[in-house]
């Protein structure tokens, strides 16, 4: 089953989706399995410049800053509170950070090349 908030890839074209709605967990993409993206963490990963950093309602990305260049970069930023999940997306360039309108509660930020990352609880 798939749960709502997952992030899942196609290997093939790089396409991303997060769920909306539970549902089976078969999801093709170029005639592939999609591939779930785990959230990594510190503990399992131990790369700070990857870990969502939350201060009351901005969200940084690494204690040092994740670099944003053209061949690695985060893609986007999200909040989850309550089920609503605000979103920012980023730019080459752009600095690894977005501020919402709420204090967060948890938060996630996608990297292109090492994949989805939470903050730690």
């Amino acid at each position: 089953m798939t749960k709502i908030n997952q992030i899942w890839k196609c290997e093939v074209c790089g396409n991303i989706i997060e769920i909306l709605h539970s549902g089976p967990d078969f999801l093709v993409c170029c005639n592939q399995p999609m591939v779930l993206q785990e959230e990594k963490t510190k503990e399992q990963e131990g790369n700070e410049k990857h870990i969502p950093i939350i201060e009351a309602n901005k969200v940084k990305v690494g204690s040092i800053p994740h670099p944003m260049d053209e061949d690695h970069y985060i893609e986007w930023i999200e909040v989850i509170n309550d089920n609503k999940v605000p979103k920012k997306f980023l730019k080459v360039g752009d600095l690894p950070e977005a501020e919402f309108c709420a204090e967060a509660k948890s938060a996630r930020a996608y990297c292109n090349k090492h994949g989805l990352w939470k903050s730690e609880e």
